[in-house]
């Protein structure tokens, strides 16, 4: 059947002011307050056919975009249109449109904010780089926390990747000037936040007095070999396997937080496992909690 021209179909292009639109919300309002006393039958009635029409929009939006789009001029009118709220507002809810990238990775963000907060960190978007790729720094006591790459891994990117699954690559940037400069009173970083609930596990690894400040010490844990590493009352541990060619790393001279692997040259903070030669890669984080004098590990397979 053929459908019916312009001028047969009374297009009109007005209609879209303020008051319109507020008349409009008022009418659905008014319609849902009577439906709503209805008995469950008419109800689901009166659903069934709310979910037809709006197929039925939702299949004529698809056809009219998909004409839209072989015309270079048509889709640049189209993006300016969809620029209006109502627009993208219904083409949102259609499904037809996304909100833009970095919208849903803030929000994303703003899930997790709350929980990192209430330990100290917080986390911040440094960069969105489409298609596929976010920067992300985490601050506070979750940047030298550690078992950063644990609240990164199980916190943000879990968050990120539910509201942004395009997005196939989480980077996460080093430290900023202000992170670096204001030490402070350190606190005992003990484990990543989203770890906390993990009662089981702890392993004694040593005693916070034979851990040397600024230095490293190697011990085993269940046969494993790691390195604590303490300076002021931060506490850190690493499996001792440089991130390159898995060479020990204990005999690696420290200086200033930084220790470097005796056989091929790469450096990695003391602070967060994070490697300053090839920054892709880090060193793989242990958990440690801090009982009395007593530090204790869970290793992460």
């Amino acid at each position: 059947m053929n459908g019916p021209s312009t001028d047969q179909a009374g297009l009109q292009s007005g209609g879209d002011s303020a008051a319109d639109l507020e008349r409009l919300v008022q009418a659905i309002t008014r319609l849902e307050a009577i439906i709503a006393d209805w008995d469950e039958g008419q109800r689901l009635t009166v659903q069934a056919l709310k979910s037809a029409i709006e197929d039925l929009h939702k299949e004529a939006l698809k056809r009219l975009i998909r004409a839209l789009k072989g015309e270079p001029a048509a889709l640049a009118r189209m993006r300016e249109a969809v620029s209006d709220q109502v627009v993208y507002g219904v083409l949102h809810f259609h499904g037809l449109v996304k909100e833009p990238l970095e919208t849903r990775v803030q929000r994303a963000l703003d899930e997790v904010r709350p929980f990192l907060q209430s330990h100290g960190g917080d986390v911040e978007l440094v960069a969105v780089k489409p298609p596929d790729t976010v920067e992300i720094r985490l601050i506070g006591s979750c940047q030298g926390c550690p078992a950063s790459s644990q609240t990164l891994t199980e916190g943000v990117e879990r968050a990120i990747r539910v509201h942004c699954p395009e997005i196939l690559h989480i980077q996460q940037a080093s430290k900023g000037a202000a992170d670096t400069q204001n030490k402070g009173v350190a606190t005992v970083h003990f484990i990543s936040p989203f770890a906390l609930h993990a009662g089981s596990g702890w392993v004694d690894a040593a005693r916070l007095d034979d851990i040397p400040e600024g230095g490293v010490t190697e011990c085993k844990i269940k046969g494993r070999s790691v390195l604590l590493s303490k300076r002021g009352d931060h506490v850190s541990c690493f499996d001792n396997s440089c991130a390159h060619l898995g060479m020990p790393l204990e005999m690696g001279e420290v200086r200033d937080g930084i220790i470097t692997c005796p056989y091929h040259g790469f450096q990695y903070l003391l602070e967060t496992g994070e490697c300053l030669t090839a920054p892709e890669v880090q060193l793989r984080v242990h958990a440690v909690r801090v009982l009395g004098d007593r530090v204790q590990v869970r290793l992460e397979e």
